[in-house]
């Protein structure tokens, strides 16, 4: 008996050790035109996620998400733009036309993502893994609404989990501190 749970100990202890030891870098995701993109891409820059929505009362923070990456892509910086329609509905479209919206009405040059959840069962492994590993602070792990944002160090880890009151603009000190 005492062999079994010694067993068990060490499975569990090796499963909580693995998941500890996940990075940022291991996911991938599909880009708004379907493509797999492995975060591997983004290894050695300052990343900011963003859950967006196009009908959304933040949803004027795009411009500001645009004008960071204008300023510091070139530095280092990747944004990343995740839509999402679990907040009151406020992403309905389809890919195309969240892709069409945020070119022409932000001139979003930024990486966006296809629509997921980023809550509960379905939410993508990627948020899962975000609010798992951000630093404490939140009331709870779940994403209280659209424009959530997390910045990502160049070694993959998070460093800071935003409110979606917080604009962009407030961000640049914490991005110029890490690039």
């Amino acid at each position: 008996m005492s062999k079994i749970l010694l067993t068990c100990t060490l499975f569990f202890t090796l499963l909580y050790a693995g998941e500890t030891q996940m990075s940022f870098y291991e996911f991938e995701a599909k880009d708004i035109d379907g493509n797999t993109v492995s975060m591997q891409k983004y290894k050695n820059k300052v990343v900011l996620i963003v859950n967006v929505a196009s009908k959304c009362g933040f949803t004027p923070q795009y411009a500001g998400l645009e004008k960071l990456h204008e300023k510091y892509s070139t530095d280092g910086l990747a944004i990343l733009g995740f839509p999402s329609n679990q907040f009151m509905h406020q992403e309905p479209e389809g890919e195309a036309a969240i892709k069409s919206f945020c070119q022409l009405t932000y001139g979003v040059a930024f990486d966006m993502f296809a629509k997921i959840d980023v809550n509960g069962a379905n939410a993508h492994p990627l948020y899962v893994y975000l609010k798992k590993n951000a630093p404490e602070g939140f009331l709870s792990d779940a994403i209280k609404w659209n424009f959530t944002k997390f910045l990502i160090n160049k070694e993959g880890k998070i460093v800071q989990r935003y409110a979606p009151s917080t604009t962009p603009e407030s961000i640049e000190t914490d991005i110029k501190k890490l690039l």
